[in-house]
This record gives C-alpha cells, structure tokens and sequence, in this order.
C-alpha cells in the first residue's frame, strides 16, 4: 500500500516551476543560462505600496485577521470592481487569498464533486488543470489554435458544454499567450453560457492592466450582467503590482460561494500575511501613475522578442494583445536535428536542447496544454531578452 494519497497521483509538479528550477542549477555550475521561463516582473514594487507595508508593521498590524482578509482589502476590492467594471459587490462578496492560486483553488474544492466537469481553453495556465483533479472534477480541455490567434470560439465553448460542466475558466489576458478577448469576442462567449444556466464562470484577470495597443480589457460579469449571480471574478496584485511574492489575491462573487470558500480557507491556511494585505490596499487606492510607463516598457519588450523570432525559419509567432507572454509555434522544426544529435519530435524536446545546448530557458508547450509551441516570459531586460533571441536564431539555424 503507498503512503501517499491517490489524490496526488492524479496532478503533476508545475512545469513552469520545473524548467525555472532547472536553469537555475545550470546557473549554480557556472553556466550563462538566460531565464525566459518565469512569469515574474522584473520591475520592484513601488515605493508607495512598500512604505505602506512598513507602516503597518509600525502599526504593529502584525496579527491574526479574519480568515478570508481585513474590511479595508475587501473594501478596496469593492471599490476597485467598481471603478473599472462597472460592478457592485459588498465586502462579504470577497474573499482575500494567498495570491489568486489559492482563490481559484479554494472555489473549486467548495464546489466540486466527482464527476464534476470543468472547461478549461488550452492552451491554459498549468495549474488549472490539476487544481480541478485534485478538488475530485475533471478538466474538459477545449483546445484553441494559433489561426484564432489562440482564443477560444462560440462554437468551441458549446461543443465542450455537457449536463456534468460546472465551472467554466476564463483566463485575459492570457497566460500563456498573451491574448486578450474583445468585448465582441467575449460577448460571443457569454451568449453561449446563457444558454447553459448550469454552467458557473471562473475569470482569472490577473493581467488585466497589461494591456496593449489599445486592447481594451473586459471580464464576463461586466460584458453580460445576467451573468453576474454565477460568476466568480479573480484577481490579485502578483503581475500589475509586481507583488508576486506579497501573495495576495482576491475573488468578487455570490455571497453563498464566498462564504464555502471562506470555510475552506479557514482550515487550511487561514488567512493571508497581515501585512501584505495593507500592502495590496494600499496598491489598490493608491496612485495607478506607474502602470503606463511599465507597459510602454512591456510593449518594446513584446516587439522586440516578436520581431526576432519570427526571422526564424519553422517558427511563427503572433503579436498578443497583453500580459507578458509569446507563445509560438515551432511546427516547422519538428523532425529536425540538433548540434549535439537530439531529435526534435516534440516541444519538450526542443525546449530541453535550448537549455542544454543553448542556455535559454523557455516552458514547452506540452506544459500548457497546446504544442508543438514553447512560451517565452519577457518580463525581464531588452539586453536580457535581445541576447536570448540571438541564441534562439542560431539554435534554430543549425538544425538539420
């Protein structure tokens, strides 16, 4: 008999932690690894929302708060819901978090049984998928393609819907390819989940202010009010803020889910670190000065890397709309050689030989859910990103 769980024997470690970790060692033996596998901004937390931070543990705001987070985060939610959306919650609609992973896997070990479906768009954010397994659902993927510019249709989404769907996620901008639904193209989702009064939507807008070129962001509940009493809207400040490691997250929706989430939350980590909560009220009230001028540098960045790979040949790579991700397609190097001898007969293939023979780390897209693509974080600086892509362009130049 195994000691371990059969629960866990059902999800995988985070690929994108894996690769991360990888480069790293290489890193630790002396080797020059340039790190495009991380989902983490490279800019620091502005000054205003870490001396709110050092305030508080002034303050001695340092103890124990409700399990689910204090008024004034949940009061800062509302507000911001409101001030972008359009829509109105009270602070017992919010629920506070250890950074949105953990309100996503709150709601679904709330709701799900076995048997329970979830669609989940691929290519997806690695964690959706076995966060459903481990909360007893199944995850339907319903797979995009890069002529749709990797964006999930109407017809797609009703082909997916069955009587067992409960939850539908909907991540946009998107993690891993950056795209962004329209108002009209996520109306044509929303008319569709009309149609299901089963189905509940999961919104996962932690890229929401990196947003580029004029896209315009949206979420469902603001798209299509009828859809308000069956949606959960998630966020947090890990991207925007560049607070990835404050951890804090949050979720808007019905009362009665937040509350079966809150219930969850309590026996497992109670709640989120004091201070990062006045940190992230602080983010959201304060001054938003600093999100223009980040993505005017996300932008360069998003051009730059775009730019050098598609000089290559095999490999093409659409101009996403936000967040701070590309996600090509390496169709055209499948079947070809490396230096070294590796047969590329998959993108696991061709993103472990770029580490190996190249020293670029990059996530494979088999990770996500959709191949043969590997996904490139930019996040990080234009000498970083433009010596990475030179890499690339004279990998992929001595294939045979």
């Amino acid at each position: 008999m195994s000691f371990l769980s059969d629960t866990l024997s059902r999800v995988k470690p985070s690929p994108t932690i894996a690769m991360t970790a990888k480069a790293a060692e290489l890193k630790a033996a002396g080797r020059d690894v340039i790190g495009l596998s991380a989902g983490e901004p490279d800019f620091d937390t502005p000054q205003n929302i870490k001396d709110a931070a050092v305030a508080a543990i002034a303050a001695g705001k340092t103890k124990y708060t409700a399990p689910d987070g204090i008024p004034e985060l949940k009061q800062a939610v509302c507000a911001k819901m409101k001030r972008d959306h359009g829509l109105d919650y009270t602070p017992a609609q919010v629920s506070v978090g250890t950074g949105g992973k953990q309100t996503l896997y709150n709601a679904l070990m709330a709701t799900l049984n076995a048997g329970d479906e979830v669609v989940i768009p691929a290519p997806y954010w690695v964690s959706y998928p076995d966060m459903v397994l481990l909360a007893g659902g199944t995850p339907v993927v319903a797979e995009t393609s890069i002529q749709t510019n990797f964006k999930l249709t109407a017809d797609q989404l009703e082909a997916a819907i069955t009587p067992k769907t409960k939850w539908f996620i909907f991540n946009s901008p998107s993690n891993p390819t950056g795209a962004g639904y329209s108002w009209e193209e996520l109306r044509a989702l929303t008319e569709v989940l009309l149609r299901h009064p089963h189905v509940w939507i999961m919104t996962d807008d932690m890229y929401e202010h990196l947003a580029y070129d004029g896209f315009e962001f949206c979420t469902p509940a603001q798209v299509e009010p009828a859809l308000y009493e069956r949606t959960l809207t998630c966020n947090g400040v890990s991207k925007a803020y560049a607070m990835t490691g404050w951890r804090i997250g949050y979720a808007a929706g019905p009362e009665k889910l937040i509350a079966a989430m809150r219930k969850v939350q309590s026996q497992s980590t109670s709640n989120p670190c004091s201070v990062s909560q006045w940190a992230a009220v602080e983010a959201l009230n304060g001054t938003q000065d600093f999100l223009a001028p980040n993505n005017e540098t996300f932008v360069r960045r998003r051009n730059l890397v775009v730019s050098m790979l598609n000089k290559i040949d095999g490999i093409s790579c659409p101009v996403p709309e936000g967040a701070f991700y590309v996600y090509p397609s390496i169709a055209g190097l499948i079947g070809k050689t490396t230096p070294a001898g590796k047969v590329i007969e998959t993108d696991e293939d061709f993103a472990t030989a770029l580490l190996e023979e190249a020293d670029v780390a990059v996530v494979f897209g088999a990770a996500f859910g959709l191949s043969p693509n590997f996904r490139v974080s930019y996040a990080t600086s234009d000498e970083a990103l433009e010596t990475a892509c030179s890499r690339i362009q004279k990998f992929c130049a001595a294939l045979t």
